[in-house]
């Protein structure tokens, strides 16, 4: 069975006004009657109504909601009047860019209307408002927030889209010329000898050379689909997933001949997955744990196979991720330098496991404490269908 799972999306994605998240409008007035009727009013405009009876309640409401596309303050209220409210409003940096719009039952006065605008209101309205004129101005403030939110979301896609693209820029000047160049010297010193022995030797520096660079292209492309295409391609069908870490272990133990790599394993291992797939998974953590784990300390692949409806593994090592690091573990080319500067690689591993699991229906995290980091997959035994992740 093929399945393919759009990736997530990048955190600014998230925040996208197309994912469906309401702009909110705050209404100030210490007349229940008002608020209902001017709710009644805005309810069609598809926006979240913020009430409050009391210039403090008012406030207490902004401090929890920073994003408010519009309020529509009452100018005669008690303890605190609506120019007193406008004043703090303005005051505070998290909710001065909010537009506010005064209302009054009160004779038309100059004055009052000029402290009004003196005070930031944006507009000034006497009671009885027309619903006409309120609705035309309120939907001028809400079509504004969505189009500040559509260009801010676009505006970090932007910026992260470009940072990827020098990650592969840098990727391509870099990290594939280091085997590259491995590969250069090996030819040009295999013409230059008959000895046999030298030859395999330089055979098979080529050949890890050109295995290098065959993963790092894997990898970029891996990155692309996932990124651009909708998400990875998966061939799901029965299987152990025991089979495939027996092989992948194998793999790991010969590259790392000196490290000592244990295996705990309980229950039924099996499932419909994309096998090549979920032996990518096992191969990226364990790589990962061989190359950031402590030395001194085994690495631990355990596959827990007693619950019913899905499969979990582990692989645990020694040392401690730094905490600054953890949130952005899963993120594409996170890895390539620490604070010192030092090369790391291409950082793209856990990203595309992180993909591969996400594509299975499953989950990862990962926790480092007490010295010892451990990351859990927690893995369906059937692949989710994509309407019913999407509906999770």
């Amino acid at each position: 069975m093929i399945f393919a799972v759009p990736a997530p999306q990048p955190a600014c994605a998230q925040d996208c006004p197309t994912t469906g998240e309401r702009i909110k409008c705050l209404l100030v007035d210490d007349v229940p009657e008002n608020l209902v009727a001017l709710e009644a009013l805005l309810n069609a405009e598809q926006v979240d109504i913020l009430k409050a009876a009391s210039g403090p309640e008012a406030l207490e409401l902004l401090l929890t909601h920073t994003d408010v596309a519009l309020a529509l303050l009452d100018v005669q209220m008690p303890e605190m009047n609506g120019f007193e409210l406008a004043e703090l409003i303005r005051g505070s940096e998290r909710t001065r860019h909010i537009p506010l719009i005064f209302m009054t039952a009160g004779a038309h006065d100059q004055r009052r209307q000029f402290r009004g605008y003196e005070s930031g209101a944006v507009d000034f309205l006497y009671k009885p408002i027309d619903p006409h004129m309120l609705l035309t101005k309120a939907r001028v403030f809400f079509d504004l927030q969505r189009q500040k939110r559509a260009l801010a979301c676009q505006l970090r896609q932007r910026t992260e889209e470009l940072y990827i693209n020098e990650m592969f820029m840098a990727v391509l000047g870099h990290d594939l010329r280091s085997p590259l160049s491995a590969i250069l010297a090996a030819s040009t010193l295999l013409q230059r000898t008959t000895d046999p022995e030298k030859v395999r030797a330089l055979a098979a520096t080529t050949q890890q050379a050109g295995r290098r660079m065959q993963s790092m292209i894997e990898d970029l492309l891996d990155v692309t689909r996932a990124r651009q295409n909708g998400g990875l391609v998966m061939l799901a069908a029965p299987g152990d997933l025991a089979v495939q870490a027996e092989r992948v272990l194998q793999e790991v133990r010969a590259a790392h001949p000196q490290r000592l790599l244990e295996l705990h394993q309980a229950g039924d291992l099996r499932g419909s997955w994309d096998a090549a797939r979920l032996g990518q998974v096992l191969a990226n953590l364990l790589s990962n744990a061989m190359h950031h784990g402590r030395h001194d300390q085994p690495v631990e692949l355990e596959l827990d196979g007693n619950a019913p409806d899905a499969v979990v593994l582990r692989v645990t090592n020694g040392g401690e991720i730094p905490p600054a690091l953890l949130p952005r573990l899963f993120e594409p080319f996170r890895g390539r330098q620490d604070h010192t500067g030092e090369h790391k690689g291409l950082g793209l591993g856990l990203f595309i496991v992180h993909q591969i699991v996400h594509a299975h229906g499953g989950r990862i995290e990962a926790r480092s404490q007490d010295g010892r980091t451990c990351f859990t997959v927690w893995l369906p035994r059937a692949p989710t269908p994509l309407e019913q992740q999407g509906a999770a």
